[in-house]
C-alpha cells in the first residue's frame, strides 16, 4: 500500500492536531504517543501519521499507537529526528510500502509501517517492564512530596477571584483521555446544577465546544485558543514557584487580564486547590490525571503534588473519569412494547370511565345484538 499526502510537520503532536486538515499526513516526533494525542489525529481524521521518534518505547504500554491502527490510521514509525528537517510544511510527499518517504524525486527518509500485531507485542513487553517503573515511579513521587507539602499545609498564597465558589459545586475540565464521552454524561447534571466551570487549559476548549462559557480558565494557557481565552472566563495563569509565569505574555499580548498562582505541581492540582480553598461544596474533575501511567504520558516522573491535593480535597472531590461507561443499557424491543402498553392503559381508563363513551359502547352493544339477532 502506497500514501500520499501533504505533510503537516511539528513536534508538538497537540499543535499540530489543531491545524491539520483531513487527508493531510501528520509528521511528528513524539515517544510513547499517548492515546488522548493519538485521538486528536484521529478525530482531526489524518490520512497517515509518521513519527520520527519510537511510538513505543518499551518503558510502559501506552495505548496511542492501538487507538490509530483501530481507527484506521496507518502510522509509520521510527522515520528519525532528520526526518522533522526534511520534510517541509506544505509538502507533497509519498509513502511506500517498504517505509521509504519521498518527496517527488527525493527520498526524504525511511520508517517502519507498524501493524496492529506488531504494536499488540510491544504493549504485551512493556507490560512486563511496569513493576521496575512503577517503583522509580514511586521514589520519585515521595522524594517530591516533602519537598512540596507547603502546597496543602498554607505555604502557597491562594489568589483572590472575583467568581463566588463558596456553597456551589465546581467542575473542573481538563482535556484527558474521554473527557468528551464524560462531559456528555454529565451534561445534565450540568444543566441542572450550574456549577462552577473550570477549565484547565484545553479544559476550557472542551466546555466551549459542548455550548458552556468557562467561568475560571486556569493553566499555562499554551494549549487553549485565543477565542476561548478571550470569552469573557476569569483567567488564572500557573507561574513557577518562584514566580515566572511564561503563560503571561501571551495573555498580556491578547489584551487580556490575569492573575498568577505560583505553585509547584500541574495546573490541575492548582485549579482544585483554588476551588476547594474558596469553599466550593463539591469538586467534580473530568478528564483530569490522577495514575501513574497518565504522568508517564505526560513526560512526568511523579505526582507528588497531585497526589498532596488529593489528599487534602479528597473528601469533596467526585472523579467523573469513566462515567460514561459506568451502565450502558440497551433499548430492547420488549422494553418498548411495555412502555407502549403503560402510556395506552391510562387512555384506555379515561375511555372506559368517560359518560360519553360509556354511552357509545352501550349503543353499539345494542346495535350488535340486533344484527345478531340476540
Amino acid at each position: 500500500m502506497e500514501i500520499k499526502g501533504i505533510a503537516r510537520v511539528d513536534k508538538k503532536t497537540k499543535n499540530l492536531a489543531k491545524r491539520i486538515k483531513p487527508g493531510e499526513i501528520a509528521v511528528i516526533n513524539h515517544q510513547d504517543l499517548d492515546e488522548v494525542a493519538a485521538m486528536s489525529l484521529v478525530k482531526a481524521r489524518v490520512k497517515a501519521v509518521v513519527n520520527a521518534a519510537a511510538s513505543i518505547s518499551g518503558r510502559y504500554p501506552n495505548l496511542g499507537p492501538r487507538a490509530l491502527l483501530q481507527n484506521g490510521i496507518p502510522l509509520i514509525d521510527l522515520a528519525g529526528e532528520s526526518i522533522m528537517e526534511t520534510l517541509r510544511e506544505g509538502q507533497q510527499v509519498l509513502i511506500k510500502e517498504n517505509g521509504e518517504i519521498w518527496v517527488g524525486d527525493k527520498l526524504a527518509g525511511f520508517g517502519q509501517w507498524l501493524t496492529i500485531d506488531e504494536v499488540e507485542r510491544q504493549l504485551a513487553n512493556a507490560k512486563a517492564n511496569i513493576a521496575g517503573v512503577l517503583k522509580d515511579f514511586l521514589e520519585n513521587t515521595l522524594q517530591y512530596a516533602e519537598k512540596e507539602q507547603g502546597l496543602i499545609l498554607g505555604e502557597v498564597a491562594i489568589p483572590e477571584t472575583r467568581t463566588q465558589f463558596a456553597g456551589r459545586h465546581a467542575l473542573i475540565v481538563v482535556r484527558g483521555q474521554n473527557y468528551r464521552e464524560d462531559l456528555l454524561a454529565i451534561k445534565s447534571y450540568i444543566d441542572e446544577v450550574k456549577p462552577v466551570l473550570i477549565g484547565v487549559d484545553g479544559g476550557a476548549d472542551a466546555l466551549v465546544e459542548f455550548g458552556y462559557c468557562p467561568d475560571v480558565i486556569v493553566g499555562d494557557m499554551d494549549s487553549i485558543s485565543d477565542e476561548t481565552l478571550a470569552c469573557g472566563a476569569e483567567l488564572i495563569v500557573h507561574a513557577y514557584p518562584d514566580g515566572r509565569a511564561p503563560g503571561l505574555a501571551r495573555v498580556q499580548r491578547l489584551g487580556l487580564e490575569a492573575r498568577t498562582f505560583p505553585a509547584p505541581g500541574t495546573s490541575e492540582d492548582i485549579a482544585m486547590l483554588l476551588a476547594y480553598e474558596k469553599g466550593a461544596e463539591l469538586l467534580v474533575a473530568v478528564g483530569t490525571h490522577s495514575n501513574f501511567i497518565d504522568f508517564l504520558e505526560k513526560g512526568r516522573k511523579g505526582m507528588a503534588s497531585t497526589f498532596l491535593v488529593r489528599l487534602k480535597v479528597g473528601s469533596i472531590l467526585v472523579d467523573a473519569r469513566g462515567v460514561n461507561r459506568l451502565y450502558r443499557h440497551r433499548l430492547k424491543p420488549r422494553h418498548v412494547v411495555e412502555i407502549v402498553v403503560a402510556a395506552l392503559i391510562p387512555i384506555f381508563i379515561i375511555i372506559v370511565t368517560a359518560p360519553a363513551t360509556r354511552e357509545l359502547a352501550r349503543l353499539m352493544y345494542l346495535q350488535l345484538k340486533l344484527l345478531l339477532g340476540i
